[in-house]
């Protein structure tokens, strides 16, 4: 994939796998300061750039998980017997060593080892812009994932049920449109501080809101009135008065 990116051509910032570096980079990482939102960069021999950051808040995470997953091993292996049933499948067994006669320790080296990694996180990038930006744009990539997430669970955008290429590019841009609609009924939502409701909860009263038209029998005179019945139609009445919110923009 990386290499694909730079037949194209393409700018590209990629999270770092930085316990899969060669043995020099490793030391030189390892060796650096350990300071919350200070950066370290390294260039390597095709120009790419790694930056290497530590977080505080990631070390305290990171050792939080590993001491779960240890725990969760020594309960599991109190025995020092290994048996079938009682392989661990959380992603710690790095920390077992396993003798032929199936007898089962702790490695207490590989934990010391695995400690210095705390809080580390590695990104690699072949642009010009400085550490943070790279990190922030990196960071910034949840926002990518949260709309997949949306237009494929909340907008059910998949499965797609057409064929063609013409139809399917149609449907994707109704989906697009789809989206588009769901982000600002959200930042109207947001506009209205009272109204403590996600964009699908305010859909699913919204849904159950009547409306009534009346023709009346002299004249071609329609009134067309919105019944907010319950506290929960109240609630999200400030969203149907359309001058109001053009008035909030």
């Amino acid at each position: 994939m990386v290499d694909l990116l730079r037949q194209a051509g393409y700018k590209y910032i990629l999270g770092a796998r930085i316990k899969k570096e060669p043995a020099d980079v490793v030391e030189w990482m390892l060796a650096q300061e350990k300071i919350s939102g200070m950066y370290h960069e390294y260039t390597r021999k095709n120009g790419e750039r790694l930056i290497v950051g530590y977080s505080e808040q990631r070390a305290k995470k990171d050792a939080h998980n590993r001491e779960k997953g240890i725990e969760r091993l020594r309960k599991a292996y109190s025995s020092g017997v290994l048996t079938k049933a009682s392989i661990n499948r959380r992603g710690y067994n790095k920390f077992l060593s396993i003798s032929k006669d199936v007898q089962v320790v702790i490695n207490e080296q590989e934990i010391e080892t695995d400690k210095k990694w705390d809080g580390l996180k590695g990104y690699v990038t072949n642009t010009d812009l400085d550490a943070g930006q790279v990190v922030a744009q990196y960071h910034s990539l949840w926002y990518v994932e949260r709309a997949f997430r949306v237009t494929k669970g909340n907008l059910e955008a998949r499965p797609i049920f057409h064929f063609t290429e013409k139809r399917i590019e149609a449907y994707i841009c109704i989906c697009f449109i789809a989206y588009k609609v769901y982000k600002e009924l959200q930042r109207i939502i947001a506009l209205h501080g009272g109204i403590n409701l996600s964009v699908d909860k305010v859909i699913d009263i919204a849904k159950a809101i009547p409306t009534i038209k009346l023709s009346l029998p002299y004249g071609d005179t329609e009134r067309v009135k919105t019944l907010f019945l319950s506290e929960k139609h109240r609630l999200i009445k400030p969203l149907f008065d359309i001058k109001a919110i053009l008035n909030k923009k």
